[in-house]
């Protein structure tokens, strides 16, 4: 269980519609070097709300140092994630960066009663790893100049998934591929996020998003393709 010691401002901007593809390392894109930002106190008891909610759910994790890059882009009140908790196990998150913590905690509660489930019932075995693209990166939106839901670590691009006994489900592979049992997991998985995330971006979106899920912060249901 990760530490519940009072930190951040969490940001709560409203978020532009995120373009992706692979994701820069942090900071590639910043106008200047990363410069370390207070806690203040009056928002420790959120802080500690939201971290002590995301240990609950049985995820690993360890809290991020608050950070602004310059040029719109920050990492304000996030976590490094490590693992998640399914109904009967952990299984790993990986290829991450920093998350904002209540994005943290809805892919918690997705990974486990939407992706771990769905394996188990669609294909016959728990969850293992999901692999990502990653979250934060300093970048626009394609094709435009807004800064991406990425530049502020309130967005993850999730690539694929391992079970158990093996197999991997991959956005890119099994979207349109032959095995109809895959195509239903992964639609199933799209499916609830829609349900818990504020932009849900696939395969059926555009090209940018055919190799992966992109799960963005937000009020439920806001969009999704």
């Amino acid at each position: 269980m990760g530490s519940t010691a009072p930190w951040f401002v969490i940001a709560s901007s409203a978020l532009a519609l995120a373009g992706c593809g692979k994701l820069v390392p942090q900071g590639t894109e910043a106008a200047r070097p990363p410069v370390s930002a207070p806690r203040p106190a009056a928002v420790a008891s959120e802080a500690r709300q939201c971290m002590t909610g995301l240990g609950e759910t049985g995820a690993r994790f360890s809290p991020a140092p608050d950070r602004y890059f310059g040029a719109g882009c920050s990492t304000i009140g996030t976590v490094n994630l490590a693992a998640l908790q399914g109904d009967t196990a952990q299984f790993a998150v990986t290829g991450m960066g920093p998350v904002t913590c209540p994005l943290a905690e809805t892919m918690a509660a997705w990974a486990r009663f939407g992706v771990d489930r769905a394996a188990r019932h669609t294909l016959g075995s728990p969850l293992s790893r999901i692999e990502t693209f990653g979250s934060y990166s300093c970048r626009d939106v394609a094709g435009s100049s807004r800064r991406s839901a990425h530049a502020t670590a309130q967005a993850i691009d999730v690539a694929s998934f391992v079970l158990a006994d093996g197999r991997r489900i991959s956005v890119t592979e099994d979207w349109n591929g032959a095995d109809p049992a895959r195509r239903e997991f992964l639609r199933l998985v799209h499916a609830s996020a829609c349900k818990r995330f504020g932009t849900i971006l696939g395969p059926d979106y555009n090209a940018a998003h055919r190799d992966h899920l992109h799960l963005e912060a937000g009020r439920s249901g806001g969009f999704c393709r």
